[in-house]
């Protein structure tokens, strides 16, 4: 794309460094309006300054992704409900040794799931279970959220289906499942073991939790100090009040549960046990999940293979989905929609592209220096222009100069390009959607709220990015 007459040029540069100022400084004293105005703010500014017309803006909006990550946050909360985050808690604490170990166990539990997950689904499902991990234990937050948004990059770049860049670059490459996983997986071994060392070298005074059994001894002594033996205090059933815009009831830990009104239910139901009942609903969530994820690995529609899954559960679920509904995070959803439309006007300003162009001839992948200049083209446009856009602009591109070389070299050349954009999800806070939804879920979460800021992400992001990028490019392509 050729560079935009300099009005255009300018005016979409102010507004994405609108889009940029906000997100870094979403309570900046001369215009306190949080992260999600802000993201809206800037999408206008585009049109305003006519950067990108009304109906483009509008196409620009990347429906998938949203549909994506609302029904995820549905799924997510039918399968709280169900007890899988108790399940991985357990799974998670078992034998754990302290802070340090459970760091270590959240970095390769994400890293894995991401890779079939997705790293956005991920981090909607755990965010708030690590917040309350972490509490459980009094560790400090930070290296925990650190470890899930980083590890959820790293790990997603395994697969096609890890994230939505990899899925662009699946498409347009040709490149089988099992070929991209053997091309990748050493890479993404090698990236999330070195990503997690550097966690423990930066963290690990911070870490010096205690061990599961520690922590029950400890609630047991809080129980017997009260005056409560432990077992009757086990028995006791959770208090609930009012839910106040469905009548549903609330527990003490928070959790909004539907009080069953077997009026509404399927004869089926009323001739069930409450146990039977609640064991088919858990057990539907379960085989729904996995058939979801089996969905994804056969390239059936990600964004509409997840919602299927949500409606399905609400359907068998046949009562109000209000409770599940009201914890979707809504605002995260108009951010992104304010993101894609500012994204998308500064690409139409051709600064990336101009990028691009200039340091294109640098960047052959014949050589090693060739291939460390092209890296760092990815990690800085990935960064400002986003790594999706990224990967549609530079694809063809980068894979044409490698046919030059060899047909072994277009394949690398692909692995390689999705290998980078998504560690440069790493870099700052902006970089990856994965990092925007861990620092909105924690910052919203009833409990345990923690506020991530784009400098605590920084400070890590950059050393990790570099160093995870620099081991995991020789090891791409090499099974």
């Amino acid at each position: 794309m050729a560079l935009a007459s300099l009005p255009k040029v300018v005016l979409g540069s102010i507004a994405f460094a609108v889009f940029w100022m906000m997100a870094v400084f979403p309570s900046v004293p001369f215009l306190p309006i949080g992260r999600t105005a802000g993201s809206l703010l800037s999408a206008v500014l585009m049109i305003v300054f006519h950067v990108i017309s009304p109906d483009d803006a509008y196409a620009s909006i990347d429906l998938p992704i949203l549909g994506l990550l609302f029904s995820t946050m549905v799924v997510g909360g039918y399968l709280k409900n169900a007890g899988m985050f108790k399940h991985l808690g357990t799974l998670l604490a078992w034998k754990s040794q302290g802070g340090r170990d459970l760091l270590c166990r959240v970095c390769v539990v994400t890293a894995l799931a991401s890779a079939l997950f997705t790293n956005d689904t991920c981090c909607v499902v755990l965010t708030e279970f690590v917040l309350e991990l972490a509490a459980e234990r009094n560790l400090p937050a930070k290296p925990f959220l650190l470890a899930l948004a980083s590890s959820a990059n790293i790990g997603s770049s395994a697969t096609p289906i890890g994230n939505p860049q990899n899925l662009v670059i699946a498409f347009n490459s040709k490149i089988s499942f099992p070929r991209f996983l053997l091309g990748i997986l050493p890479a993404m071994l090698a990236g999330m073991a070195v990503n997690m060392v550097m966690l423990l070298c930066m963290y690990w005074k911070d870490l010096e939790g205690v061990s599961a059994d520690a922590v029950e001894a400890g609630k047991q002594m809080t129980s017997v100090e009260e005056g409560r033996s432990p077992s009757i205090a086990s028995l006791k059933s959770p208090l609930k009040s009012p839910h106040p815009l469905n009548g549903s009831t609330i527990n003490d830990d928070g959790e909004s549960m539907m009080e069953e009104n077997l009026s509404t239910k399927h004869p089926w139901f009323m001739q069930c046990t409450e146990h039977h009942r609640k064991l088919f609903l858990k057990s539907f969530a379960y085989i729904v999940t996995v058939g979801m994820v089996v969905a994804y690995m056969v390239g059936l529609n990600m964004s509409w293979t997840a919602i299927t899954t949500a409606i399905a559960l609400v359907v068998v679920d046949f009562r109000d989905a209000e409770p599940c509904l009201v914890k979707v995070s809504y605002s995260l959803l108009v951010f992104f929609s304010g993101m894609f439309i500012t994204v998308s006007g500064f690409n139409k300003t051709g600064l990336p592209s101009a990028i691009w162009n200039f340091m294109a001839p640098y960047s052959k992948v014949d050589s090693a220096g060739g291939i460390s200049v092209l890296s760092i083209i990815i990690l800085l446009l990935s960064n400002l222009a986003s790594n999706v856009p990224t990967v549609l602009l530079m694809g063809d591109e980068v894979a044409t100069a490698a046919a030059l070389i060899s047909p072994a070299a277009v394949t690398r050349s692909w692995l390689l390009l999705a290998w980078v954009s998504t560690v440069a999800g790493n870099l700052s806070l902006l970089g990856s959607a994965a990092n925007l939804i861990v620092c909105e879920q924690a910052r919203r979460a009833p409990r345990n709220a923690y506020e991530l800021t784009f400098w605590n992400h920084l400070i890590f992001g950059v050393p990790s990015t570099l160093i995870v990028t620099a081991i995991g490019i020789p090891l791409i392509g090499k099974m």
